[in-house]
């Protein structure tokens, strides 16, 4: 049950760092991404468990924010629990060695990751910027396709109210 998250236009605001860092939860964003261009999930041969729509979004952002002159970089964490909001002790220490570099951490992903975000950064400089908003759940149809290639089939956006918006293959 992923969130369903959109990306917020930041653009001024991050003008006034010299440096972020993008911490990216990686479940629910490229999840979203994904449902909402229509693109494939992942595509195992071709790009490994990456999801390619996101990681398209994530170069966007990178390529503006470098364009401004700001220094950026990307963390994101695996394993043992990929998702910002349930991350190990090591993990955490693992961002804030990261994090030291940064004027600031540009959060990928919903409410709970920036919490974890903010919680593991409290005694740096670095401020904590949270990058989506929530809009929803996303539910979909994993399937399977030749050669490995995962979609979220029939994605539907359900909101806070439990009612279901169906979406189409371009997008929830």
């Amino acid at each position: 049950m992923p969130l369903h998250l959109q990306p917020l236009d930041l653009s001024d605001k991050l003008r006034n760092y010299r440096s972020i860092l993008i911490v990216s939860c990686p479940i629910c964003p490229p999840v979203s991404i994904a449902t909402d261009s229509g693109s494939p999930f992942m595509e195992l041969v071709k790009h490994g468990i990456k999801t390619p729509a996101y990681e398209h979004h994530l170069g966007e952002i990178r390529e503006s924010l470098e364009r401004d002159g700001i220094k950026t970089g990307v963390f994101t964490s695996y394993l043992p629990c990929a998702a910002t909001c349930l991350w190990t002790r090591g993990q955490r220490k693992r961002l804030l060695r990261r994090a030291r570099d940064y004027d600031a951490a540009l959060v990928m992903g919903c409410e709970s990751a920036r919490c974890t975000v903010q919680e593991t950064l409290k005694d740096t400089n670095c401020d904590v910027i949270l990058a989506m908003r929530l809009v929803g759940i996303t539910n979909a149809k994993l399937t399977v396709e030749f050669p490995l290639t995962v979609r979220l089939d029939h994605p539907m956006r359900v909101t806070a109210n439990e009612q279901v918006e169906q979406g189409s293959q371009a997008g929830v």
